[in-house]
């Protein structure tokens, strides 16, 4: 583990960067600068963790890193490719074909079930499932049993697992992670985190996740930190304690 300032993002190797991008929310004397000229990187294959204090923009970067909100300035790259500028016609289907999302809230649709929740995206893509990846993901993530089920039907821990394997089964260039274990207990908390690492290592997936929480980003490659807008820090293999004491750190600047 080490911590160290960030170098500057190499694009053409970067899943998704952001560069000197800042967004303004308000006008005048109300005005709020969430994102603050923040450059980073985030490699292919690995999981990374965006981590700060309340308010620290954490959030924000994830949402126009997405292209869920639009930057006031700076640059947006997704494989490369610019987002910044991009219609929102465009940015929807950046979002239905190349990006997968994972929420807090589970974001499932309650009159479907299962099995129609995590082939969705595909569905309204016009694209047909592939079928050894639908059933890997259903296997592995113990859902075989359930997929008949609607969202009412089925535990917290159940329904981030349909929400994974609809984020994954389109094999997006990036999945986002919002606070993925915040509603669950801890157990199924820890299967969600766990099987977020391994899609990494199994199926060569790039996660970036938003947290609050130590223990979900020890299971990261990687922690992005933020404070105030701007980068604070950067994190090789993370564990509790090393995140702790940076977050610490951070509130005693404040």
């Amino acid at each position: 583990m080490s911590t160290h300032a960030p170098a500057p993002p190499d694009v053409s190797r970067a899943a998704v960067a952001a560069v000197d991008l800042v967004k303004v929310y308000g006008s005048g004397d109300t005005a709020v600068r969430a994102l603050d000229g923040v450059t980073v990187g985030f490699d292919r294959a690995r999981f990374t963790a965006i981590m700060g204090p309340s308010g620290s923009g954490k959030s924000t970067l994830m949402h126009c890193l997405a292209g869920l909100d639009t930057a006031t300035s700076g640059r947006v790259l997704l494989g490369g490719a610019e987002l910044t500028g991009r219609s929102d016609r465009t940015l929807t289907r950046v979002r239905r074909e190349r990006v997968g999302f994972v929420f807090q809230s589970f974001n499932l649709l309650p009159q479907l079930t299962a099995a129609q929740n995590i082939t969705l995206p595909l569905d309204l893509a016009g694209r047909t499932p592939d079928r050894d990846l639908l059933a890997h993901l259903v296997g592995v993530l113990g859902l075989a049993d359930r997929l008949g089920h609607r969202p009412s039907e089925l535990s917290g821990g159940q329904q981030q697992r349909v929400a994974l394997a609809r984020a994954l089964v389109s094999r997006p260039e990036v999945v986002f992670a919002d606070e993925p274990t915040g509603n669950l207990d801890s157990h199924s908390g820890a299967e969600v985190l766990s099987f977020l690492r391994d899609s990494v290592r199994d199926l060569g997936q790039t996660i970036v996740m938003v947290t609050h929480d130590p223990v979900a980003a020890a299971y990261a490659d990687r922690a992005v930190l933020l404070a105030d807008g701007r980068i604070a820090g950067d994190i090789d293999g993370p564990d509790r304690g090393s995140v702790t004491e940076a977050l610490h750190a951070l509130a005693a600047r404040a």
